[in-house]
C-alpha cells in the first residue's frame, strides 16, 4: 500500500498501537511503524509531531467538542453539571470501541512517560472547560472546582469502562459514576 493512498493516519494508528503491544513503546521506533504502515518516516510526521501522539492525537478534538457543548448548553444549570453534560459528548468519540480503548490503555499503563502525558492532555482540558466556565460568569474557584471534579468522575467512569466485563455503554458509566458523587456527597 502507498504513501498516497487515503487512510495513511489511521494505518499509522494501527500500526503503532500493534507494534507497542507487540513490543513495547520504547523498543518501537518511527521508522518501524511508518513501514509496518506501508509509508515512510517523513510521511510519519506530517501526522504526528512524535510517537507518543499516535495515541493522543484525538485530545484537541475531545477538548473542542467539551467545549462547544459547554458554550452550548442552557443559563440554568448548575457548573458541575454543565461540565458533565461537556464531557459527556466526549464519549462518542472515546466510546465506540471498547477494545481499541483497552489496548490503547494498556500501552500508556504500562509507560511512565505515557501515563505523565495522559495526566498532562487531561489537565489541559480541565484548565479548558474551567475557563468555559469562566466565560459563562461561573466564579474562579466555583469553575476550577467543578471542572476538577469532573474530569475526576470521567476518569473514574473511563476506568470502569476499561475494566467491564459486562456489556456497558461509557456514556451510561458516566452517568452512573456522576449519580454515585451526588449520592457520595448528599447530606446522611
Amino acid at each position: 500500500m502507498g504513501r498516497w493512498e487515503p487512510g495513511a493516519g489511521g494505518r499509522l494508528r494501527d500500526a503503532a498501537l500493534a507494534l507497542y503491544l507487540e513490543r513495547g513503546f520504547e523498543q518501537t521506533m518511527v521508522a518501524d511503524i511508518a513501514e509496518r504502515a506501508g509509508v515512510t518516516a517523513r510521511t510519519f510526521f506530517r501526522y504526528f509531531a512524535d510517537k507518543r501522539e499516535v495515541l493522543f492525537d484525538a485530545a484537541a478534538e475531545l477538548e473542542e467538542k467539551a467545549l462547544a457543548a459547554l458554550e452550548a448548553a442552557p443559563a440554568m444549570a448548575s457548573p458541575l453539571d454543565l461540565v458533565m453534560a461537556a464531557l459527556e459528548t466526549t464519549t462518542d468519540i472515546i466510546g465506540y470501541d471498547r477494545e481499541l480503548v483497552r489496548k490503547r490503555h494498556a500501552v500508556i499503563a504500562a509507560n511512565a512517560e505515557l501515563q505523565e502525558r495522559e495526566l498532562i492532555k487531561l489537565a489541559r482540558k480541565s484548565a479548558a472547560l474551567a475557563d468555559g466556565l469562566r466565560r459563562r460568569g461561573v466564579g474562579d474557584t466555583e469553575a476550577g472546582l467543578a471542572a476538577e471534579t469532573a474530569s475526576a468522575v470521567y476518569r473514574v467512569a473511563f476506568q470502569r469502562w476499561v475494566d467491564a466485563t459486562e456489556e456497558l455503554d461509557l456514556r451510561d458509566a458516566l452517568r452512573e459514576t456522576f449519580a454515585q458523587l451526588r449520592t457520595l456527597a448528599a447530606p446522611r
